[in-house]
């Protein structure tokens, strides 16, 4: 747990450290994945909001819920443990969130896109996410994950070369991937469900938020605490 904070700490310290702040950026829309190298001083300057009084939120949001030990600290971690619970958790759940939300979301825009328009780019944003997040699995899998395990056994120089030239691209795509999902939170806005939609069309609203939150705590793991251990 973080002991205290200032400023100039980065979102990704923080979250790192404290991992129910994820829930107190969430609210303000700061982004604590792909943002997380960002001093917590130029985040909310980024948003545009109060600093003195967002610092202010977030000290006493410390305060009131800093005594949990439930919360793993993954810095503490090995990175092979580490790895297997990205894994079997963020991976597992998000590759079986897209391929069961498919065909809910391609409904909900052939029955409701004639009077809801945004329904059909948000199909291609999902579309377009799904594709993505493939790839990138696949990816991280096959053949940045196993160079990690490869560099904690050698240590060499030339393994970690070789990390640091996938991770940097792990990053962009983490970058990509987080663009998405602001676009969709922006299309739906904040996955704002009409009083008239249909139960399917809730269905898809709630599931997306629900993967957009698992991507953030996932993204967050990977750019703030595993690929900091191998790019120093």
């Amino acid at each position: 747990m973080i002991e205290k904070f200032n400023r100039t700490t980065t979102i990704g310290e923080i979250v790192a450290a404290f991992p129910q702040s994820s829930d107190f950026f969430k609210h303000f829309k700061i982004d604590f994945c792909c943002g997380g190298m960002k001093s917590l001083e130029q985040a909310i300057a980024d948003r545009k909001l109060p600093a003195d009084e967002i610092v202010k939120k977030l000290e006493q949001f410390y305060l009131e819920n800093n005594r949990s030990t439930e919360e793993t600290d993954w810095r503490m971690v090995e990175s092979e443990k580490l790895l297997h619970h990205i894994i079997s958790v963020h991976h597992h759940f998000a590759l079986s969130e897209v391929k069961q939300m498919t065909p809910y979301v391609k409904k909900v825009a052939f029955v409701h896109g004639k009077h809801h328009p945004h329904l059909h780019q948000l199909l291609a944003l999902f579309t377009e996410l799904k594709e993505e997040l493939y790839e990138h699995f696949e990816k991280e899998e096959t053949a940045v994950f196993p160079k990690i395990l490869k560099y904690e056994k050698e240590k060499s120089e030339q393994s970690r070369i070789e990390l640091q030239i996938l991770i940097n691209s792990l990053e962009d795509e983490h970058n990509a991937a987080g663009n998405i999902l602001k676009k969709i939170r922006m299309l739906t806005n904040d996955y704002h469900v009409p009083e008239s939609a249909c139960g399917t069309y809730r269905l898809v609203y709630n599931r997306l938020e629900m993967l957009e939150d698992d991507m953030f705590q996932h993204i967050h793991l990977e750019n703030n605490i595993l690929f900091p251990r191998y790019l120093s």
